[in-house]
């Protein structure tokens, strides 16, 4: 990427190059809103959400609790609810939070596919994967089949095939792989019904409204770093 807003590296797998999208907070994300809005148990927060349709009756999340890196590499960013008006509840804004972590993704996505990088379909891994609910949402939001496999916990996964084949109990990442993962589920966005407006298009709606905010909102993070560091600053002894 000429701009440098998604990383480039060459991949384990030989002649192979891995691009990288990074989201700062995901699943730290709904993690976070389960805490503040009151401890509920995770799946029945989720749950929750089915009474909300696609696009949370309008509720957008920036989810930038900790600064963000793709697209925008800002530390400054920070998360943002917009849109809540008085007819929303916690189910909406819990929904908002899923759909703001799932165009961070997009955003990722999107950048690839400028590059001429078409994927066919994704792999999910990590906390989030375990949400059937979540999954198809991010499905329909990337309008791509999403794969789940075992183990799920991806980034130490990873880190064990690569040492299982530098002390050769395989010839390379993909043995390993074959031997270590199992598919588990396949999840497909939701097909059209003729005459009823589809997830993916209100999905459309409520990404390109996430993408107007940051844009709208960027001089004002740069302005508050300084002002919250200032009132966070420790005295001085």
């Amino acid at each position: 990427d000429p701009e440098m807003r998604i990383h480039s590296m060459c991949h384990a797998v030989p002649n192979t190059w891995y691009l990288m999208g990074v989201v700062l907070s995901a699943g730290a994300a709904l993690d976070w809103w389960r805490r503040t809005s009151g401890g509920a148990d995770f799946d029945d927060l989720v749950e929750e959400t089915a009474t909300v349709p696609p696009g949370s009756a309008g509720v957008t999340f920036l989810p930038y609790l900790t600064g963000e890196r793709t697209p925008h590499a800002d530390a400054n960013a920070r998360g943002v609810f917009f849109g809540i008006h008085g007819g929303v509840e916690r189910a909406h804004m819990t929904r908002a939070v899923m759909e703001g972590v799932s165009f961070a993704l997009k955003d990722s996505l999107t950048l690839m596919s400028a590059l001429d990088v078409n994927p066919s379909e994704a792999v999910a891994v990590g906390g989030g994967a375990s949400s059937p609910r979540w999954l198809q949402m991010l499905s329909d939001v990337l309008n791509l089949p999403l794969r789940t496999v075992g183990p799920s916990e991806g980034a130490p996964l990873g880190a064990a095939m690569l040492a299982a084949v530098g002390t050769g109990a395989f010839a390379n990442v993909v043995e390993a792989g074959g031997a270590w993962l199992t598919d588990l589920a396949l999840v497909e966005p939701i097909a059209d019904v003729p005459g009823v407006p589809s997830a993916q298009d209100a999905y459309a709606v409520a990404y390109e409204r996430y993408r107007a905010l940051y844009p709208a909102l960027r001089d004002t993070f740069a302005a508050d770093a300084g002002a919250a560091g200032a009132i966070g600053a420790r005295p001085q002894r």
